[in-house]
């Protein structure tokens, strides 16, 4: 892939990629990061890359995904680390105030956490990151039927949760 080629790459995908990580980590600061490490290894990767191997959505996606991943892991080691700090703690203290949708924000991440692991990163790449299920099933290297499975397990999940901590409300 040669430069040009890799800078349409950041045009096409990194608002998208943005979403799906803010989708994912609820901390803008945070997805843009993640976003700047994303391209910055795939233009490491930029000449390992086959097109015959999966689209380049997928690949960026995958990159992302292990992006998320590393960091979960270190910050599961820094949590460890911190025995006098909740991870709550950590966690609110690193999200954006904006007091706008705080309780939508809550109310949503409380609901979230009824899903699976496998469910949440379905949900974030189908709605967070808007991948189509074929594109979502590549970038996870599971079949189509299991990543249909768990997109509409974990909305039937959310819908029940969101009408269990606030009846009557419209879900978000």
């Amino acid at each position: 892939m040669r430069s040009e080629e890799f800078e349409r790459l950041y045009v096409e995908h990194a608002q998208r990629l943005f979403g799906f990580l803010m989708y994912r980590t609820g901390d803008r600061a945070l997805a843009e990061d993640l976003v700047s490490e994303t391209f910055e290894a795939a233009f490491k990767a930029r000449r390992r890359y086959d097109a015959r191997r999966g689209s380049e959505s997928t690949w960026l996606y995958t990159i992302a995904l292990n992006r998320l991943r590393d960091h979960a892991r270190r910050r599961s080691v820094e949590a460890g680390a911190l025995p006098g700090l909740a991870e709550d703690q950590l966690t609110r203290a690193a999200r954006p105030t904006d007091l706008e949708h705080v309780d939508d924000r809550d109310r949503i991440a409380r609901a979230l956490v009824a899903l699976s692991d496998e469910e949440r990163e379905c949900v974030a790449l189908r709605f967070g990151a808007d991948l189509a299920l074929r594109d979502i099933a590549t970038t996870l290297g599971q079949p189509m039927t299991t990543v249909e499975g768990r997109v509409y397990r974990a909305l039937r999940k959310l819908r029940a949760e969101l009408d269990r901590v606030e009846p009557g409300k419209p879900a978000v």
